[in-house]
């Protein structure tokens, strides 16, 4: 693998004037900025609509763009809202993304937008040659005609054509809008990574139009995602997903993941696949269980799914997420499948020499992280690890004065010096916070997924230690 290095950052924490990051001009100067400092990769969370609690990781499609990345501007510059409703919609502060705010106010203010549409010809044209993406717009208006309900209680099946076609016009405007950053990243040099949840939600379009590629009986699932007890978690994790219906799936040579991974790889250069593991095998948790103590162990699609996407989709950088209970049957499955595996340096220092987060054990085919977007910072964790822990890691680090906290530097170089392909810094490392800018802290549902960036934070950043870095290492 070519030695590069990127960012991550998603859309949501981008700097503007409307509560939330979105497809305006800050993307292109993030791009920019990504282009001054030597770095090759843009990397986002899920662009899928977020949930209630504003999770990219639970969706109502995998086939969907979130509303809220709808760049206020653009629709302005179009003619589609006036002064007073763009004024109106911006902002209270620029620290934290204004879910709240936005809950209540973006949808009426896109479908105002939408009623003002001339050519909808155009719009509905385009929507409905990704069938899809048209089908999550129809999940979304038959939805409202149930009063938000879950679809297995719809009892109405009549629509709103005007719901139906703001959906429409909500995807349109933000596929043509993504498609023209990425071209503009993509003429810079700069290649975006997105993420592919390996599951979706029960209340989605997916399970609602494809009930038999899920495991279901009454329209309910009959076994749900999770993890089993471990030393973290004495109950394990309960998801709650639907599980896949691999044995059906397959008749049809995965056409539906398939389907997915071009939708994805028109909208990015490459991709995660979060959760890897369950490719080879699942945790499975009968339906109604109270944690995931119950569940059992199933086999997945192991090489029969990956060679199809080896085979469709060999132009494209796949990532395999293989963080969590790794067997010798998952290693076999990573090293057979080709993609690169996933380093956290975080990990690195809580167990032996031969812990294969440890820089020295980090091998080509490999994407290297400081943390994830489920970690701490990592000045944060820094400040939390245990003397001992800390003292070892920065020795290991070539730092050994006792002000610790200058040592920050010589962790990030021990980094990109590794041996990984790829090395991936999320933006408050390149910033060096704490804590208290982490992006999601799992099992804590509240206050997740809210930290943004203003442009003065952005430009306050040492471009030319970035640049250094990447050119001593060798990683532009």
């Amino acid at each position: 693998m070519e030695r590069k290095s990127g960012v991550l950052m998603h859309i949501s924490s981008l700097f503007g004037d409307y509560s939330i990051g979105s497809f305006s001009k800050s993307a292109r100067d993030f791009i920019d900025f990504l282009k001054e400092c030597k770095f090759t990769y843009w990397q986002v969370l899920p662009f899928n609509m977020a949930d209630f609690y504003n999770s990219p990781y639970q969706s109502y499609s995998a086939f969907s763009g979130n509303p809220y990345f709808v760049d206020i501007d653009s629709l302005f510059e179009k003619g589609l809202l006036t002064v007073e409703e763009k004024e109106l919609a911006k902002q209270n502060q620029p620290y934290s993304t204004e879910y709240d705010r936005l809950y209540e106010e973006r949808f009426s203010l896109l479908k105002k937008a939408s009623l003002r549409v001339e050519n909808r010809e155009k719009i509905t044209s385009f929507i409905e040659a990704r069938p899809r993406v048209n089908n999550f717009c129809l999940f979304m208006a038959k939805k409202e005609a149930n009063a938000n309900k879950p679809w297995n209680e719809w009892e109405n099946e009549d629509y709103n054509p005007e719901t139906l076609f703001m959906w429409q016009f909500i995807q349109y405007e933000f596929l043509i809008s993504w498609l023209d950053i990425k071209k503009y990243a993509n003429d810079k040099g700069i290649k975006i990574i997105g993420d592919i949840p390996i599951y979706v939600s029960f209340d989605s379009a997916d399970v609602w139009s494809y009930k038999e590629g899920f495991l279901l009986e009454d329209n309910k699932p009959t076994l749900v995602a999770g993890v089993p007890p471990d030393y973290f978690c004495e109950d394990g994790q309960l998801w709650g997903n639907p599980l896949y219906n691999w044995d059906k799936m397959k008749e049809d040579g995965y056409s539906w993941w398939m389907e997915r991974l071009l939708y994805m790889t028109e909208l990015f250069d490459g991709v995660r696949i979060d959760h890897f593991r369950g490719l080879e095998s699942f945790w499975a948790v009968p339906y109604g269980s109270e944690n995931a103590r119950g569940g059992k162990w199933i086999k997945g699609p192991g090489m029969e799914l990956i060679s199809k996407i080896n085979a469709r989709f060999s132009d494209k950088l796949i990532i395999a997420e293989d963080l969590g209970e790794i067997t010798e049957e998952v290693t076999a499955l990573l090293k057979e499948s080709t993609f690169p595996g996933i380093r956290v340096l975080q990990f690195g220092f809580l167990g032996d020499y031969d812990n294969p987060h440890m820089p020295h054990n980090y091998i080509n085919n490999s994407v290297a992280y400081t943390g994830t977007h489920d970690n701490n910072t990592l000045l944060g964790h820094l400040w939390e690890l245990d003397m001992d822990n800390k003292k070892r890691m920065l020795e290991y680090c070539n730092y050994f004065s006792s002000d610790w906290e200058k040592g920050f530097d010589s962790v990030l170089r021990a980094v990109f010096m590794s041996n990984a392909g790829i090395v991936i810094l999320p933006i408050q490392d390149l910033l060096g916070y704490g804590s208290d800018t982490r992006m999601n802290v799992p099992g804590r549902a509240e206050g997740n997924w809210c930290f943004r960036i203003t442009k003065d934070q952005l430009m306050s950043i040492d471009k030319n230690k970035f640049i250094k870095l990447n050119e001593l290492y060798k990683r532009c």
